[in-house]
């Protein structure tokens, strides 16, 4: 998938396309409906599949104290729409000043100059443009001025629409069973493996903490069953998906106050992860966040944790 980052990077020879707009913010199994029908639109036209987003969301440029938390980055989002089958994505910088341009400026100078949009597939609650003033119905109009056609799809999901909204909050709550239903897969936040106290080798439980530089919205604290994705091995590594416990909070057993993502891999103290790039999939939250009265409690709580994942994640096989 070709990345561009801005219009001036789009090549003249681009040819005809089929485009969609939007966040895309956790690229969850509505945005890939509406995705998938860009990709089957553009394979019916002859034409390139291309989604256009923002970074960073409108909202934090323009309501910087309502800013939502971001449950992908950038590059993140970009891994996840290159894996539906796009052919590019455009990464237009919102700015203050972008955000005043008329939706028949946006348009033009974006879908029709830019990208030869034969075709505009949107979700039928698309809105852009300056305060938001245009809609599909404005879409419509504009595909009519300027010679493109224009696909609304309905609302998709199962029982409550399927949003990035709802996605936060369910993560927000550490409910990533639910998350992963409505993401069509594990979530996952990624980073590099740093240093931490190494109380947990000392304890007989190594983990591999991710450094606080991470990508993607970290859940509720508490302790999941999960997997370790060695991101530098090839799929099919027998080495690549590990299963694992995954802890996030303070630690308060030991009066700490800095909040850690840490996985222990389980039955393996071989690894030597410092400086890897990783990622961890929450499968299944087993308990909160607890301060326990002895080492000893602790380590008895760790080890039925352990037995809990290796159950779990028995019945899975990692994707």
């Amino acid at each position: 998938m070709q990345r561009w980052y801005g219009t001036d990077d789009i090549p003249d020879d681009l040819g005809s396309t089929v485009v969609t707009l939007g966040n895309f913010d956790g690229v969850h199994r509505g945005h890939r409906e509406v995705l998938g029908r860009v990709v089957a639109e553009a394979a019916e036209r002859g034409a390139v599949p291309v989604a256009v987003t923002f970074e960073p969301h409108p909202i934090a440029v323009l309501y910087p104290d309502r800013a939502p938390t971001m449950i992908t980055s950038v590059e993140q989002r970009l891994e996840e729409l290159e894996a539906v089958g796009l052919g590019a994505t455009l990464v237009i910088e919102f700015t203050r000043e972008f955000a005043k341009e008329t939706p028949d400026e946006f348009v033009h100078a974006t879908f029709v100059e830019a990208l030869h949009a034969c075709a505009v597939v949107v979700g039928k609650d698309t809105r852009f443009g300056v305060q938001n003033s245009g809609d599909v119905q404005t879409l419509r109009e504009l595909g009519a001025k300027y010679g493109f056609d224009v696909i609304a799809l309905e609302d998709i999901g199962e029982g409550t629409r399927w949003s990035s909204t709802q996605l936060r909050s369910e993560l927000a709550a550490g409910n990533v069973g639910h998350a992963a239903q409505i993401l069509g897969r594990p979530h996952r936040v990624s980073g590099t493996v740093v240093h931490g106290d190494h109380r947990g080798r000392e304890l007989g439980y190594p983990t591999a903490n991710l450094s606080d530089r991470h990508e993607g919205m970290v859940p509720a604290d508490g302790v999941y069953a999960g997997w370790l994705v060695r991101r530098d091995l090839e799929p099919g590594h027998p080495d690549r998906m590990l299963p694992a416990a995954i802890s996030i909070g303070t630690n308060p057993t030991f009066e700490g106050h800095v909040r850690r993502v840490e996985a222990y891999v389980l039955d393996r103290t071989d690894l030597d992860l410092y400086g890897e790039a990783v990622a961890f999939e929450f499968v299944e939250r087993l308990r909160e966040t607890l301060k326990f009265d002895s080492v000893d409690a602790l380590t008895e709580q760790m080890a039925d944790d352990v037995e809990r994942c290796r159950h779990i994640l028995s019945a899975i096989v990692p994707s």
